[in-house]
């Protein structure tokens, strides 16, 4: 089992950043894929960028050269960096660790964590 706890949300001017933080509790959190995804108001969630546990990242097309995700392994954590946010990155933001180990597969999320980009 994986508890995943965000933090670094909030409140933030059009070209601001923020950075979010995912801190998960348990071990062998090197092993889990991390993502993260984002749902605004009556949108679908999507996938905004990932990490795999080999340190592969992806990234949606719409945040490619403005967010960053890493992870560091010593500290069960992954972050999301988000630079020149826009009123379009408003969201939920949300943590999530995979892994599948033979017929197993986890599935873990975080609780969720509000960005708002507003002047």
């Amino acid at each position: 089992q994986v508890q995943l706890v965000e933090s670094g949300g909030g409140l933030v001017q059009p070209g601001g950043s923020l950075r979010l933080s995912c801190v998960a509790s348990g071990s062998s959190f090197s092993y889990y894929d991390m993502a993260w995804y984002r749902q605004a108001p009556g949108k679908e969630r999507e996938l905004v960028a990932g990490i795999a546990s080999g340190g592969a990242t992806n990234y949606v097309d719409s945040v490619k050269g403005r967010f960053t995700i890493s992870r560091d392994n010593a500290k069960n954590a992954v972050y999301l960096q988000m630079n020149s946010l826009t009123p379009e990155d408003t969201a939920v933001y949300s943590c999530k660790a995979h892994r599948s180990v033979g017929l197993w597969e986890g599935n873990y999320w975080g609780q969720g964590s509000q960005v708002t980009v507003s002047s």
